[in-house]
């Protein structure tokens, strides 16, 4: 597989992986409403925020992980094609 020269930031990851799961927020979004219009405490959507941040940073570690599972290089193998041998 192709690596490229530039690691990527953890913190732009993380950026672009709640942009691209905005659907976690609604449990927070419903959570500051009940706040505003029943008087629940606020903390309830902190921690419905906090548990989805939690979930994405999880899920970008399992993903980080399983893909340096496969990087190791492949060990040198005998060449047996009779016409790419060098003279």
């Amino acid at each position: 597989m192709r690596r490229t020269k530039r690691s990527g930031s953890f913190l732009l990851c993380l950026f672009i992986n709640m942009l691209l799961n905005l659907e976690g927020l609604i449990p927070a979004a419903l959570l500051l409403v009940m706040h505003f219009w029943l008087g629940w405490s606020v903390w309830w959507a902190v921690l419905a925020l906090g548990l989805w941040i939690a979930g994405l940073i999880l899920w970008m570690r399992v993903i980080g992980w399983a893909g340096e599972c496969g990087s190791a290089p492949d060990p040198p193998k005998e060449n047996k094609n009779p016409y790419s041998v060098r003279k």
